[in-house]
């Protein structure tokens, strides 16, 4: 489904509620299956967290997991501690292309038993669960966080635990402290000190507890980039939201402070209000090492305002469920963008101009859809299969109408 947006204008102070961080939900769905007397509120509706459910509670050989990238890797760990199991996990023909290996090799170093079964280091995989005794594994520091958060997830149902190491500067901070907060929020002992990550077993049975889920700072950037297109003294009200998140994106209050967007925190919501307007003549650099999800938004937003935009940090983009550093340069180019990218870095020049009528391609890409449709305050657009979105966000473009979004 193709969706046009015709040039729109917001409403103002309208409301909107987005559901659980798909990132918190997907750590404590598998948190729970591994304990089952935790309760779970305000689950993420995404794509990824309903197969992450249906996995947990499948009973079946084969496990598909399409499009779900967190759900391959942790659930990768998983099946591996499942004793006497057997389980094959595979994916989309894009998941076959995103590289497993790391997870793979550490897994096998505590004692896992996986093979491939068509490319190796790729999925899909054979994986026959069994007891892991051993206890230490190192690993390179800038790796995906989630090959390390699959690891920690599992780790306190390991015989003796897990002590992982990590070489070299440590990437994607917030999101290893998000899953070390969860473990210790249900009763898990953790340590993170330096470059060594410790988690104690606990084979006793933790307390029955219920956990709410904060709503998805990720989601939330969509809203951002609209305010920042938007005129003085529009604003919009999201929840639920805190202060103090676990979240990595929730940067985006200080960074859209740079495109004149002011966050003001309220009980469980936020609001954003475009407060200025800024200088075209800015420069913006930004290291988004421990937020590459909010890259495409924010060079959305940036070539949306004409600014001129340095990003770095994003070396993970190339194995997301499109090399996004490619797309971005090929969709802001159809738009009259000038984009010069590296394997870890965008440089964005200033432009004075958005080609009308453009159609966006998404990639089988969520973030591509839901990044590029704020232009639609700028000039006619096009998004090339929409309901991609359903993967985080399905009701994405219901959301978007009811904020004053003209949609065909």
């Amino acid at each position: 489904m193709d969706i046009s947006i015709q040039k729109s204008k917001l409403n103002n102070h309208q409301k909107i509620q987005i559901t659980g961080s798909k990132s918190e939900s997907n750590r404590l769905l598998l948190l729970q299956a591994l304990y089952p007397q935790i309760s779970i509120n305000n689950v993420s509706n995404s794509d990824d967290s309903v197969l992450m459910r249906k996995a947990l509670i499948s009973e079946t050989e084969l496990i598909d997991i399409h499009h779900a990238g967190t759900a391959m890797r942790f659930l990768t760990a998983y099946f591996s501690i499942q004793k006497d199991r057997e389980t094959v996990i595979t994916g989309s023909p894009r998941m076959k292309e995103r590289p497993i290996k790391i997870l793979v090799d550490a897994l096998k170093m505590l004692g896992a038993e996986i093979t491939y079964l068509e490319n190796d280091g790729f999925p899909p995989l054979k994986i026959k669960g069994r007891e892991l005794t051993e206890h230490k594994v190192t690993l390179e520091a800038n790796v995906s966080s989630q090959y390390i958060s699959a690891l920690l997830l599992i780790a306190s149902k390991l015989e003796n635990g897990l002590e992982l190491t990590l070489k070299g500067k440590i990437t994607s901070v917030p999101y290893i402290n998000m899953t070390l907060s969860l473990l210790n929020s249900i009763g898990v002992e953790t340590s993170f000190v330096e470059n060594t990550i410790s988690v104690k077993p606990n084979a006793a049975n933790l307390e029955p507890q219920t956990l709410t889920v904060e709503s998805d700072w990720s989601s939330a950037s969509y809203f951002y980039g609209l305010i920042a297109l938007s005129d003085v003294d529009t604003e919009i009200t999201i929840g639920a939201y805190k202060n103090k998140s676990l979240q990595g994106d929730s940067v985006l209050a200080d960074i859209y402070e740079k495109f004149g967007v002011t966050t003001t925190f309220l009980d469980e919501s936020i609001t954003l209000q475009k407060s200025s307007n800024i200088d075209i003549n800015s420069v913006v650099e930004l290291d988004l090492k421990n937020a590459p999800d909010i890259a495409q938004t924010i060079a959305v937003t940036v070539f949306g305002l004409g600014l001129e935009c340095y990003m770095i940090g994003l070396h993970t983009l190339k194995i997301k469920e499109t090399d996004r550093l490619v797309a971005l340069k090929t969709e802001l180019e159809k738009l009259g963008a000038e984009v010069i990218i590296t394997d870890l870095s965008l440089h964005l020049k200033p432009s004075k101009t958005v080609n009308s009528n453009i159609t966006i391609a998404t990639y089988n890409d969520h973030r591509m859809a839901m990044a590029f449709a704020p232009l639609g305050l700028k000039v006619p657009i096009v998004i090339e299969n929409a309901d991609v979105v359903s993967k985080s966000y399905p009701q994405f473009w219901e959301d978007f109408k009811a904020i004053g979004f003209n949609l065909k």
